[in-house]
């Protein structure tokens, strides 16, 4: 079980799957199954709070030195092979694989991508990709809330990611656990969008200071919502000062092609 979030990946089938033709079943098994002495432990005894509290930091603990030593195996891959990964995380509806959608169709005859994606259930986003004649993994976590780096080691395997390339990892919708685990990645971007409120930096702290992008999305709703860009920019700069912005519009194409330099300016 997750220490972080509550979530069992020893509980979830983990699905990494092609969406033309692999159906690969993956099922994780982490080393720390020792958390589960709490299920059917008496609590008629008396028992140390403060040996409860070490209890979970050790699982914690067990948890994060397994992903960190994936993630490790995973950036020496993508450094080898001359691999560019960015990491795209948001909450839900934030328009992250429209904005990621876009990118691609803009950029493929440029740049060559590759793409695993993130979801609970369903082939839905990765479907949206392969459409783009993109190669695409679709990772389904089951009752997981976030990607690991050893879901990803496995998803790139399968993936065959050509050299001196870019890999877009498209997280679960979740701003909470995926700010703890490193999937090895170049660079974390997260996004947000005007529907969402400026609150959200501070309200998700760990998120943007573990990131070095911050694309704020659906800017072309701005004259319809009550929304501070400065504000939230000010919010997201007292938790990461060396944030960097790109404010757009994945529907109107608005403000794209500076994110689209910033892609160019990291070309492998």
């Amino acid at each position: 079980m997750c220490g972080t979030c509550g979530c069992g990946s020893e509980e979830n089938g983990i699905s990494i799957q092609n969406p033309r033709d692999l159906k690969i079943h993956h099922h994780e098994h982490h080393a720390h199954e020792h958390h589960h002495h709490d299920e059917g432990h008496s609590h008629d005894h008396p028992h140390s709070h403060d040996h409860h509290h070490k209890t979970i930091l050790e699982v914690e603990k067990d948890i994060l030195q397994h992903n960190d030593v994936m993630a490790a195996r995973n950036r020496g891959y993508f450094d080898a092979k001359n691999i560019f990964a960015i990491n795209l995380v948001s909450s839900p509806g934030s328009g992250k694989t429209s904005i990621l959608e876009r990118t691609l169709s803009d950029l493929k005859k440029e740049i060559t991508f590759s793409v695993i994606e993130g979801d609970q259930q369903t082939l839905n986003d990765a479907n949206r990709i392969d459409a783009l004649n993109i190669p695409v993994i679709q990772i389904n976590t089951g009752k997981g809330c976030h990607l690991e780096s050893d879901m990803i080691y496995n998803a790139v395997k399968k993936l065959e990611i050509k050299d001196n390339s870019f890999l877009m990892i498209e997280n679960v919708g979740n701003l909470v656990c995926p700010s703890m685990f490193d999937l090895g990645e170049n660079k974390r971007v997260v996004i947000i969008s005007t529907t969402e409120g400026e609150d959200k930096p501070i309200k998700y702290p760990d998120m943007f200071h573990s990131s070095d992008i911050c694309i704020i999305n659906k800017i072309d709703l701005l004259p319809y919502l009550n929304f501070n860009m400065d504000k939230v920019k000010e919010y997201a700069l007292q938790v990461n000062p060396n944030l960097q912005f790109f404010e757009v519009s994945a529907t109107t194409g608005e403000g794209m092609d500076k994110w689209y330099e910033w892609l160019r300016a990291n070309k492998v």
